[in-house]
Formats: C-alpha cells, sequence, structure tokens
C-alpha cells in the first residue's frame, strides 16, 4: 500500500502572533513552526500501517525552502520519503490542485490530510482533493483499518460517532482519534540521521487559479477588564449579567 500524507507548515501555538505591511501579511520573524498537529495524526497513523502492513510512506509539502525542516522532521518520524512542491500555498484550490497532480503521479492508495490546518482553519483542501482525483473520501476520520483494498473508517459526526465502508482509493480528512496524543512520535537520535539520507524531491508547481487572497488579518479583541464581586453584593452580580454583560 501507498500512502501519501499531506503536511502543513504552521507556526506553534505558543508563537506570538503579529502581521505586516498595514496587516496585510503574516510576520514570520522569531515564530517557531511545526507541522499541523492534524496531520501528525495521521503521519503518525501512516506510520503504524508501515510497521504494521509495510506500507510504503510519502510526506508532501506546499511551500518553499524554509518548509523543509518540518519535512525532514516527518521523516524522522517514519516516512520514507519527501516530496516539496515549490509554491506559495495561498490559496486552498490551488493547493488542492497541486496536491492532485502529485497524486496521480505517484499512484497513491491512501492520502491523510488534516482535516484542517491550524493557521487558516479551512478545511477545503481534502474535499477539493477528493473531488479533483475521483477517490472515496473521509472527513473528520478518528479511526481508520484497512484490510487488502477495503476500508473501515470511523468519522466524527454531531452527538457521536460514524463508522463507514469503503476502499481504496481513499481521501481522508483526519484528526486526533486516529491516534491519541500519548502515541505521537518524537523523533530519536537514530530517526534524526536517517531523515538526512532519505530523499526530498523538489516539483515545480503546475498552473492553477488562485481564487481567493489574504486582504487583511485582525487580532481578536482584547479581552476588558475583570469586574470582581463579594459575596454579599449578589443583587449587584445579577444586575451587571443582566444590564452590562446581557447574559440572563
Amino acid at each position: 500500500m501507498k500512502i501519501l500524507v499531506c503536511i502543513s507548515h504552521v507556526p506553534d501555538t505558543t508563537s506570538k502572533i503579529n502581521f505586516t505591511n498595514g496587516d496585510t501579511e503574516f510576520d514570520t520573524n522569531g515564530v517557531q513552526f511545526v507541522i499541523n498537529p492534524n496531520d501528525e495524526f495521521g503521519l503518525t497513523r501512516a506510520v503504524w500501517f508501515q510497521e504494521q502492513q509495510g506500507a510504503n510512506v510519502t510526506v508532501v509539502n506546499i511551500g518553499g525552502p524554509e518548509t523543509e525542516a518540518t519535512l525532514r522532521k516527518a521523516l524522522a518520524i517514519g516516512a520514507n520519503e519527501a516530496i516539496r512542491v515549490n509554491a506559495n500555498p495561498s490559496d486552498g484550490f490551488f493547493v488542492a490542485k497541486q496536491l492532485a497532480e502529485v497524486v496521480k503521479n505517484g499512484g497513491y492508495d491512501l492520502v491523510i490530510c488534516g482535516k484542517e490546518s491550524l493557521d487558516y482553519n479551512g478545511g477545503m483542501v481534502p474535499g477539493m482533493l477528493a473531488a479533483l482525483t475521483g477517490s472515496n473520501f473521509v472527513n473528520s476520520c478518528i479511526g481508520l483499518t484497512v484490510d487488502g483494498t477495503d476500508v473501515k473508517a470511523t468519522r466524527e459526526i454531531d452527538g457521536g460517532k460514524e463508522t463507514l465502508s469503503t476502499s481504496l482509493p481513499l481521501i481522508v480528512g483526519g484528526q486526533k482519534g486516529l491516534v491519541e496524543e500519548k502515541d505521537l512520535r518524537i523523533p530519536n537520535m537514530r530517526g534524526i540521521m536517517t531523515a538526512r539520507t532519505k530523499a526530498l524531491q523538489v516539483l515545480e508547481p503546475v498552473a492553477a487559479d488562485q481564487n481567493t487572497k489574504a486582504v487583511k488579518f485582525e487580532k481578536p479583541a482584547a479581552k476588558g477588564p475583570v469586574k470582581l464581586f463579594t459575596v454579599n453584593n449578589l443583587d449587584e452580580l445579577v444586575s451587571a449579567l443582566h444590564n452590562e454583560a446581557k447574559v440572563i
């Protein structure tokens, strides 16, 4: 089985976020980048298939040379090889189009994407990729088993879980549940050294429309001051909740 894991290069959640050029561009100065958490769950599951069923795992990223450190980390975790499409991932359809080209040329049986990236939270790419490649598609996937070409997938739905039977080729939009956080892998020294010798192929992008662009970024409004009430002023608390906060 050939597995392709799509990797987004995203800011660490502990990073302080700022914008430049009139709030039209993300300021990357001083920002630590990591593998998108939803993608890391998918990568860990793919490595499990590699170990248990002999699958070959390739990771792919759409981005510039600065993303190669993230791809090398994915290789250190256990992926066999990596692909970087040399383009700015500024639009969901553009990214899906590049990934579709990689999927078609690589003959992958299973493609695991995160259901959304931590930075843009668009959630568009996995579904678009499935449409472009004519593959089966399961989103919000929290469980996955493969037997030959038969697949059982569990996905999160409103109010519960749903288990589906499908078949390869399959696109998965994965999230926590494919593996648990305790099962995520930290690269050891051997993995890091081995990753340096694994293949990292750079491809030029195919022509594709970029239908959206970021016009402006805006931080959430700062939280207001905290107003405290003593236990003897419950009437004042109720009045504030009703007249000021307007929650009752």
